[in-house]
């Protein structure tokens, strides 16, 4: 990836290589996901934003999930149609192994390969997800690893973030002369609200209305509808 010239409306000039990561479980991708991924794409002027299904997260057990060969092949669909937008197989079990995937872990690995001077990672993730991170495994670390888009509806109050963060990771007072309602500064990263995209869509909406045989269309990309539709999946409690 090439580097780019400074912008006039991103956060910041951009001088290295920009991606974020997208993590979840992706079952399946819809039409929310890639909204978000592409909304965070043009405000941040990034080079990639790798999509990264993960095999087996620590908050769900495998049995409750899709098969990851289906949903990677969902993700891989969606992102099909858009340029930057990558799918990953960072998180994907090697050799039968069915160990538990940490973002900490995926974001430490990115880290290592985008480490030239001015490269920039970027997390991105729902609101939701963002006020559990302390649940998250070392997450004061993962906050000082990579910048955080997190994504909600217009009129999420950000200090409901901030809450989340320890205090001694926060930047002092008057430590950047710009502020912005819509960001958090720490020491060394910082959080973006991300809420230019308003989106009802969730996975678990999709799921109920291909169980009871409802359409789906337009609630995900149209690839990702076909193959839900031709490999039969979302039609049973029990996945295979």
């Amino acid at each position: 990836m090439k580097a780019k010239a400074a912008s006039k409306r991103g956060e910041e000039p951009a001088t290295g290589r920009h991606i974020a990561l997208f993590g979840g479980t992706f079952d399946p991708v819809h039409s929310g996901h890639i909204a978000v991924a592409r909304a965070a794409e043009r405000r941040f002027h990034l080079d990639c934003v790798f999509f990264i299904p993960s095999s087996r997260p620590p908050h769900k057990a495998a049995e409750e999930l899709c098969a990851f060969e289906h949903r990677f092949a969902m993700v891989a669909l969606a992102c099909s149609a858009h340029a930057r937008l990558v799918p990953s197989l960072a998180e994907a079990s090697s050799n039968g192994a069915s160990g538990i995937f940490y973002s900490i872990d995926t974001v430490r690995r990115f880290r290592q390969e985008f480490n030239r001077p001015g490269d920039r990672v970027y997390f991105i993730m729902g609101a939701d997800s963002f006020l559990d991170l302390h649940a998250w495994k070392d997450y004061a670390e993962l906050l000082q690893l990579c910048d955080f888009v997190v994504a909600n509806r217009p009129g999420f109050p950000i200090r409901r973030l901030r809450e989340v963060i320890p205090a001694a990771l926060l930047a002092p007072s008057g430590a950047k002369a710009r502020r912005d309602g819509r960001v958090i500064r720490l020491r060394n990263t910082a959080v973006y609200l991300l809420d230019t995209v308003a989106s009802h869509v969730s996975a678990t909406d999709v799921r109920q209305r291909m169980e009871h045989g409802r359409s789906v269309h337009g609630l995900v990309p149209p690839r990702v509808e076909e193959y839900i539709t031709k490999q039969a999946l979302y039609r049973q409690a029990l996945y295979t």
